[in-house]
């Protein structure tokens, strides 16, 4: 999910609930302002005495000209960037251009940059198809506020599915399976992406569908071992062993449509387990799940399909791709996961 930065020149009690309630990551203020922020709410804030101090955890810098863009591009691998108006005249103006801003972006880090329209927002989030880290808006009314908060974090992600055939479906013996319950209630068709290898990713549902045998718990998805892979926002993976209560996750639709969701329990118990083998084109992947009725995999109309029902034959969708790994990034490599 893209960061959402709010900056505050006057104090208004209405602007920073606003910015809380809105689901805000960092409130840019002056000093002496801590004291009276915390009071209200929980919230990181970046300023002289804040939680982020300018020119050690964060930097706010101008980008007026290749020798700016330079300097910004080494400060990224240090810690995030906040682009800012070099003068006060130039506060009218948006201080980016997109094709250094397309520049730094190739780069990667944490860069954020100030947007104070629905279009700046839509530039912004959509530079090389990736877009900047997060925006800071700059408004000091508490209904705008509201408004581009809303519109940043209803940004949404997307992965592409591909329609992996099964090519065996076998019992593997006891082991330690992990049920992620999250602060997200989902719907037939939604879950998580879970594998042995963080190449090839398959669709498990949630268990929202009714059966007879147990109540639906659209919250959970019963996602598998403990040394597999989960999609997290922003194109990374975890192992689900590593989850923990408050972290996100990332919610999958059969289309690609993504959303983050927060890990509020994560429950490891010993389950007989079965091996699901799977090919999509000459790429060949697998995942372990528990062996029962309710984990369900998703054919490619976004339909259930039981891991009990499964036959060699039978399409499931899968995220597949050719980078391999490390600490949960891409990485551009030689590594064979079997």
């Amino acid at each position: 999910m893209k960061e959402a930065w709010v900056r505050m020149r006057e104090w208004s009690k209405e602007a920073v609930t606003a910015a809380l309630e809105g689901g805000a990551d960092v409130l840019i203020v002056p000093a002496g302002w801590q004291d009276r922020i915390k009071a209200l709410g929980r919230i990181a804030t970046a300023g002289p005495d804040g939680d982020l101090r300018p020119g050690k955890d964060v930097f706010f810098e101008s980008l007026d000209s290749p020798e700016d863009e330079a300097r910004i591009a080494g400060l990224l691998q240090k810690g995030p960037v906040v682009l800012i108006e070099k003068t006060e005249e130039d506060e009218a103006r948006r201080p980016w251009e997109i094709i250094p801003l397309e520049n730094l972006v190739a780069r990667g880090g944490r860069l954020i940059v100030p947007a104070s329209s629905a279009s700046d927002l839509e530039l912004a989030l959509g530079v090389l198809e990736k877009g900047v880290a997060g925006v800071v808006i700059d408004c000091p009314d508490a209904a705008q506020i509201r408004k581009m908060l809303s519109l940043v974090k209803a940004v949404p992600e997307r992965e592409a599915l591909s329609e992996a055939i099964i090519e065996a479906v076998r019992p593997v013996g006891i082991g330690d399976r992990v049920c992620v319950d999250t602060c997200t209630l989902m719907e037939e068709g939604e879950g998580l992406l879970v594998g042995n290898s963080s190449g090839f990713l398959v669709l498990v549902q949630a268990e929202a569908k009714v059966n007879p045998y147990v109540a639906p718990r659209p919250f959970r998805v019963n996602a598998g071992p403990v040394h597999a892979y989960t999609r997290v926002p922003g194109g990374g993976t975890r192992y689900l062993s590593e989850l923990r209560a408050g972290d996100p996750v990332l919610v999958v639709r059969a289309r690609g449509e993504a959303q983050p969701a927060t890990v509020g329990r994560v429950k490891i118990e010993r389950r007989p387990l079965l091996l699901i083998e799977a090919r999509c084109g000459d790429i060949r992947g697998s995942i372990i799940l528990q062996n029962a009725e309710t984990i369900r995999l998703t054919a490619p109309d976004g339909e259930a399909r039981s891991v009990v029902d499964l036959r060699p034959g039978d399409p499931v969708l899968a995220a597949i791709e050719p980078a391999g790994r490390h600490f949960g990034m891409k990485v551009d490599e030689t590594i064979r996961e079997h």
